[in-house]
């Protein structure tokens, strides 16, 4: 009896050596599969191998999200109180391409604008005499760029007398030329932006116009000098986007 149970013993000791002998046999030729996989990819000890994270860089499209009123309806009327019932408007239009999703980055992008004044406190029709006269000496236009690269450009610059942009014989003075006549304030019927970087989304307008405003009407010695900014943000496209 003895005999038989000690030989039992011994079956089975020699079946779990064969099996633990076999299962490093399996992991040694999954590490030789891995080593292989390894000198293909140029990794010689993975564990110590330097490891990299690829971000790529967002490509500028209609889908970028860039607030534009403008691009939203091809114009944009913005007002500035610059006294109580005073207001001075700032009107932009789409001019070329008309179209503002064809406005990438590559083509020209043609707008025009206007500035007025308009006195609350009287009628439209009144007189001169009877409104707060708002008078114009200077007004420039400087941009930024928005772009996926995080870099910040000014590719459109303008600056100008006003009274040289319209007719001759528009109301003018010292103080600049006359907004609120009803010969009609500054109006520039088409100025252009050009190329722009490859990675822009959007560019804002940032318009600064230095006005003299009347603080009563028909008072001469009432005038007081002040800066106004008004902002147009507007969506740009990738070069080739335009249908």
């Amino acid at each position: 009896m003895s005999l038989r149970v000690s030989s039992r013993r011994k079956v089975r000791a020699a079946a779990f050596v064969a099996s633990f002998a076999l299962a490093g046999l399996s992991l040694t030729g999954c590490a030789q599969l891995v080593d292989t996989f390894n000198s293909v990819q140029g990794i010689s000890n993975p564990a110590s191998a330097p490891t990299s994270v690829v971000t790529p860089q967002p490509q500028p499209s209609a889908s970028m999200d860039f607030a534009s009123q403008f691009t939203y309806d091809g114009s944009v009327s913005l007002t500035t109180e610059v006294a109580d019932g005073l207001q001075v408007t700032l009107d932009m239009w789409a001019v070329d391409s008309r179209r503002t999703q064809e406005w990438t980055t590559d083509r020209e992008k043609t707008f025009g604008f206007a500035v007025n004044a308009y006195d609350q406190r009287v009628d439209e029709k009144a007189v001169l005499t009877q409104k707060r006269r708002v008078y114009i000496s200077s007004i420039s236009i400087t941009s930024q760029t928005a772009q996926t690269s995080g870099q910040v450009q000014s590719p459109f610059q303008f600056s100008a007398d006003p009274r040289t942009l319209v007719p001759a014989d528009t109301n003018r003075s010292d103080r600049g030329l006359l907004l609120n006549s009803f010969q009609g304030g500054l109006h520039v019927p088409e100025t252009t932006m050009h190329q722009m970087p490859n990675d822009t989304y959007g560019v804002t307008l940032e318009f600064a116009m230095n006005i003299w405003v009347e603080g009563g009407a028909n008072d001469e010695n009432s005038f007081s000098q002040q800066t106004v900014y008004q902002y147009v943000p507007i969506a740009i496209y990738p070069a080739g986007s335009a249908g």
